[in-house]
């Protein structure tokens, strides 16, 4: 495989053509090596419009929705960016090269260890890989300018809306299968936060995930 010459195709036929145009992340995209991130059994799916999986029944997003949300979430270079789920590390990776400083919590030791690993092997020292249940956020380092929960929740927790600061954007997939809606939330106010459906999709439940109650009164 030609690896320079899928990436490319991977960039202009999925990644450019899913409203991804900002050339920051289009450039990044050939920065941050995404074959490195993916597991040895998956390599020959690095550059495919499809989920990969991981272990212990996570995935990596496809390639295009990676892309979007690094888009929609647009870190800046003075900025502090949590992730909850690592999976691989390449999204924290990507983050990183946009943020100050990023916090990727990982409840699965296997995948708190490969994304620690990749991180390393690929030079990322503006990342924190921390092994701890991330599902209601991550107060230790609170608040932070971006969010990114990189696998579906139920319902989003309050507890992520109040560790985002003013002017922070959270990027959240809600929902149950086969539908959930992926979503920008951008905190306005202390007490106010707008919300934007961005597009749907379906992707395995975070880990330990507040369900909602179904209890009808």
């Amino acid at each position: 495989m030609n690896i320079e010459k899928a990436r490319f195709n991977m960039i202009e036929q999925q990644i450019r053509t899913w409203d991804v145009l900002d050339l920051d992340v289009l450039e990044l995209l050939t920065v941050v090596k995404r074959e490195n991130f993916v597991p040895d059994a998956y390599k020959s799916l690095a550059f495919v419009d499809t989920q990969i999986p991981l272990p212990r029944g996570a995935c990596m997003f496809a390639p295009k929705m990676e892309a979007r949300i690094l888009q929609e979430v647009n870190p800046k270079k003075h900025e502090h960016v949590l992730e909850i789920g690592s999976g691989s590390g390449y999204m924290a990776a990507l983050l990183a090269h946009r943020a100050r400083h990023v916090t990727t919590v990982e409840i699965e030791p296997e995948l708190h260890a490969l994304a620690k690993a990749n991180l390393a092997a690929n030079g990322i020292t503006n990342v924190d890989a921390e092994l701890g249940n991330g599902a209601q956020g991550w107060s230790a380092k609170a608040p932070y300018d971006v969010i990114v929960i990189s696998a579906s929740l139920p319902v989003l927790p309050d507890a992520f809306l109040q560790q985002l600061k003013v002017g922070g954007r959270l990027f959240a997939i809600v929902g149950e299968p086969p539908v959930m809606s992926a979503q920008l939330i951008t905190r306005a106010s202390d007490t106010a936060y707008n919300t934007v459906k961005i597009f749907e999709t379906d992707v395995p439940p975070l880990r330990d995930a507040v369900t909602p109650s179904h209890f009808t009164f």
